[in-house]
C-alpha cells in the first residue's frame, strides 16, 4: 500500500470513530486497529492524535465545501442557489451515518487547551461564511458588504442551528424550518431571476 493510500486510510478511519464516537471515546488503538496497520506506522504519518483530528476535520470540511459547491452550481440562480446549503443538508441527514456537524460535535469535547483544532474549526467556520457571501452576492442585485453579510451571516446560523438540532431531535423538522425562514433574510432584496 503506497504511501498516500496508508495515510488516508488512517484518515478515513479516524474519521468515521471521531464523527461517530466523539473525538475524546477514540482510542488511538481503536484507529489502529480500524486502519489494520501497526502502532509505528501510525505515528510515522502523525505525531499525535490531536493532528489525526485536525486532518479528520479538513477532510470533512473540503469534502462538504466541494459538495456544496456542486450543488450550488447545478441550482438555477437566485433563490434556489441561496437555499441550496440546506437541500445539501437535508439530504446529509438521509444519510445512514448522519451524526450532526463534526466540527461543533469536536468543539464540544476540546479543554481550553486544545487551541490547535479550536483554529481549525474556526478557520473553516469563516471559510463557510465567506463562501455564503460568494453565493448571496452572486444571487442578489446592487446589494452592499453590509447588506451581503448580514443574510449570508443569517443563512449561516440557520444552517448550524438546523444540522445540530436535526441530530439532536433525530428529525429533519429543524432543517425544513430553516430553509422556510431563511427566504426572510433576503425578501427585501433584489434577488437574481
Amino acid at each position: 500500500m503506497g504511501e498516500i493510500t496508508i495515510h488516508n486510510k488512517i484518515i478515513t478511519s479516524a474519521s468515521n470513530l471521531f464523527y461517530a464516537n466523539g473525538y475524546n471515546s477514540t482510542g488511538i488503538n481503536e484507529i489502529i486497529s480500524k486502519s489494520g496497520i501497526a502502532k509505528a506506522t501510525l505515528y510515522s504519518h502523525f505525531k499525535s492524535k490531536e493532528d489525526i483530528c485536525m486532518a479528520y476535520l479538513k477532510q470533512r470540511h473540503d469534502s462538504f465545501l466541494e459538495s456544496l459547491k456542486s450543488y450550488v452550481s447545478k441550482r438555477k440562480k437566485g433563490r434556489n442557489q441561496l437555499l441550496a446549503i440546506f437541500d445539501l443538508l437535508r439530504d446529509m441527514y438521509r444519510e445512514e451515518d448522519f451524526h450532526g456537524c463534526w466540527g461543533l460535535k469536536t468543539l464540544g469535547e476540546l479543554s481550553p487547551k486544545q487551541k490547535k483544532i479550536l483554529g481549525v474549526i474556526q478557520k473553516q467556520k469563516k471559510e463557510l461564511l465567506l463562501y455564503l457571501g460568494e453565493v448571496v452576492g452572486d444571487n442578489i442585485t446592487n446589494i452592499s458588504k453590509a447588506e451581503t453579510e448580514k443574510i449570508s451571516g443569517g443563512i449561516y446560523l440557520l444552517y448550524d442551528s438546523a444540522i445540530t438540532e436535526s441530530h439532536l431531535f433525530k428529525n429533519d423538522w429543524p432543517i425544513y424550518t430553516a430553509r422556510s425562514i431563511a427566504p426572510l433574510l433576503f425578501a427585501n432584496s433584489e434577488v437574481v431571476q
